[in-house]
């Protein structure tokens, strides 16, 4: 909640309008959590078609990422490409919304497959810190919330919301079976502190770290990685491990996956430094997404210009 110093400093217009986003998403939600499974999908493929066909949504962006990523595929396959990406956000939306009537502690491993669940929860259940992390990738907001239902608490960094009442709503959302999020901005020492004490930190990814980042390839061209990830694994002595929620055919059932796992312990070469531990992971992330590429999160800008020196590396 915000402190009486910050409410003072917001103004009254603006929380008006930011109260109405809020009450019109809760709305939303209240609406989304009355659909039964069969309509849902029917609303969710009609929204794709229009986000694609009739009103292309970011269509520029996509048409970019597409040509970098596929560049072989027909202008047909990144129709069909497109359709099923924003069919599976919209999905994504709905999954969410249902969650909390829907996902219990009695009722998760029914909808969860966890293939690699012994090697897995050897780290997560460890009394050693873990660096947990993933991309925008198959419906990443219910792997917090499943690894909740099976008693795993982490931490989480996320950038803040400009809408305070969107933020404590969602927050409350991720951490209502375990979850505790912390600001992207000023949380170093608390994460320090998490990790000392043996805890688990669930990151995403594939977040362009801007051009002081780590350039590593990303499906073949190079991108920018935050270093604080593989800095947390090695200056943490914390085991790194790339997962994945993957939907199946159906709502709300998933494959919680594992892509890899690297431990600075075993002093494999992944390990001997941030960048080949940045393109470890880069390239475990590659490799999920190639199990569902409709599932992955296109519309984002994940390639940027990079300086002078890395495309002068690259070419």
């Amino acid at each position: 909640m915000m402190s009486e110093a910050n409410l003072s400093r917001y103004p009254f217009q603006r929380r008006c309008v930011d109260y109405g986003v809020y009450l019109l998403v809760r709305s939303f939600v209240a609406f989304l959590q009355t659909l039964p499974d069969a309509t849902a999908m029917a609303i969710c493929r009609g929204g794709a078609w229009l986000l694609t066909v009739p009103f292309p949504l970011r269509k520029s962006t996509l048409d970019e990422n597409f040509q970098r990523a596929f560049p072989d595929s027909t202008i047909d396959q990144r129709r069909q490409l497109t359709l099923a990406m924003w069919y599976h956000l919209l999905l994504m939306i709905c999954e969410i919304a249902w969650a909390p009537r829907r996902l219990h502690r009695c009722n998760w491993q029914e909808h969860v497959q966890f293939p690699d669940a012994k090697s897995f929860l050897k780290h997560l259940l460890s009394r050693r810190a873990t660096v947990l992390v993933t991309g925008h990738f198959g419906n990443f907001e219910m792997g917090g919330y499943i690894t909740g239902l099976m008693g795993l608490k982490t931490t989480t960094i996320a950038r803040r919301l400009d809408n305070p009442f969107l933020h404590d709503y969602i927050t409350a959302f991720r951490g209502v079976k375990g979850q505790k999020m912390v600001d992207k901005s000023g949380c170093a020492n608390e994460v320090d502190r998490h990790l000392a004490n043996g805890g688990t930190l669930s990151l995403l990814a594939d977040q362009h770290g801007g051009p002081k980042g780590c350039w590593t390839p990303f499906l073949g061209h190079a991108a920018s990685y935050h270093k604080a990830l593989a800095l947390f694994t090695l200056s943490g002595d914390a085991p790194m491990a790339v997962a994945y929620t993957l939907r199946e055919k159906l709502p709300l059932h998933f494959t919680l996956g594992c892509a890899g796992v690297a431990d600075p312990k075993l002093d494999g070469p992944e390990c001997s430094g941030v960048k080949s531990l940045t393109e470890w992971y880069s390239h475990c992330l590659e490799q999920a997404i190639a199990l569902a590429p409709d599932q992955y999160w296109w519309v984002h800008r994940r390639w940027r210009e990079p300086p002078a020196r890395i495309a002068k590396r690259a070419a």
